[in-house]
């Protein structure tokens, strides 16, 4: 404490007035000078017990962070008392359970990425694994024109599988990375629909399945309509791919004061109950996903409403169709 250069000039400066003060003193009397001297070494030594004291506070503190430091933040130094060392108690807490929060979350995080990178790989280790397989046999002089034009049209559809899946993962890390850049301009529902659909006429006309939009043609939202489309498209696909040939899937739209809602719904065999709070989460298969799902498609649409201050809500029962809700909100809510 007294290697302090302020605490050496403040105390230099009280033993100086200290002894000027006595001196004064003396001149009115001895009594005088006395009790001058022994109020300023009284003084003297009050400053110097609280300066200690205060010393001592705050390498209770300097041991409580080097504590948080070693990530130790179950220690409470709150304190209800007045005073600016109070303060400084309670500004440290309020920082320590900040950083706790924020360890716990990237703790958290951790383990995301680390099951994401799991789910990635095993995504992509099988349709390696398949080509692999299927570029060895058509090493084979010997193999049928039918078998090598069978295997190569198989490679070329993990190959599109693949690349979507690629593809699918970096837009939703972009999405999560907050580097994706979502434009806030208006857009017609009649639009987006229309843009959408555009993905999935072909496989629908394949299957014979019917289609039916109907709409408010005046019905619009603030939001990016390439990004919008991506995930409208998704789920349309998720539509198309477990409703049956010769099934119905119905696309409605609307506005009213509070929100503008698109509505897309399947006569399909549904999603049970037990998969429906689970179907928006990434490489999550349902018992009635198909062969060649991934589980993405849903979770970056889900991703996209969100991220533009939407909700999209799903409701369905087995063999009764699913539905699926999109909102967007005239304001932030």
């Amino acid at each position: 404490m007294l290697r302090n250069r302020e605490i050496q000039y403040f105390l230099t400066a009280l033993c100086a007035i200290a002894l000027v003060m006595t001196f004064a003193a003396a001149f009115v009397s001895l009594a005088a000078a006395l009790i001058t001297a022994a109020t300023a070494i009284l003084l003297i030594f009050c400053f110097f017990w609280f300066t200690r004291w205060r010393y001592r506070e705050l390498e209770k503190l300097s041991g409580y962070l080097r504590r948080i430091s070693g990530g130790d933040y179950t220690l409470d130094v709150r304190d209800n008392r007045e005073g600016e060392l109070s303060i400084l108690k309670n500004e440290i807490y309020k920082v320590t359970l900040k950083l706790s929060e924020q360890g716990s979350q990237l703790q958290r995080d951790k383990l995301r990425l680390t099951d994401a990178i799991s789910d990635i790989s095993h995504q992509l280790k099988t349709p390696l694994t398949s080509m692999m397989v299927m570029v060895d046999l058509l090493d084979d002089s010997g193999l049928p024109a039918e078998k090598r034009k069978e295997f190569t049209n198989n490679i070329r559809v993990q190959l599109e599988r693949l690349d979507w899946l690629i593809s699918s993962l970096l837009k939703l890390s972009k999405i999560d990375a907050g580097t994706a850049r979502f434009k806030r301009e208006p857009v017609k529902a009649e639009t987006l629909v229309r843009k959408a659909l555009e993905s999935v006429l072909i496989p629908m006309d394949i299957k014979e399945q019917k289609l039916t939009v109907q709409g408010d043609p005046e019905a619009a939202f603030t939001g990016d309509l390439h990004w919008t489309a991506e995930a409208l498209i998704n789920i349309l696909k998720n539509c198309v791919e477990h409703t049956p040939e010769g099934g119905t899937i119905a696309v409605t739209y609307g506005e009213n004061a509070l929100y503008t809602e698109i509505v897309v719904a399947d006569s399909g065999t549904g999603i049970p109950k037990e998969d429906l709070p689970h179907i928006f989460k990434r490489f999550y298969r349902g018992k009635n996903a198909s062969e060649g799902s991934i589980g993405i498609g849903l979770a970056m649409a889900h991703s996209i409403v969100t991220s533009q201050y939407g909700t999209i809500e799903v409701k369905s029962s087995p063999g009764q169709g699913t539905e699926f809700r999109i909102k967007f909100y005239k304001g932030i809510v």
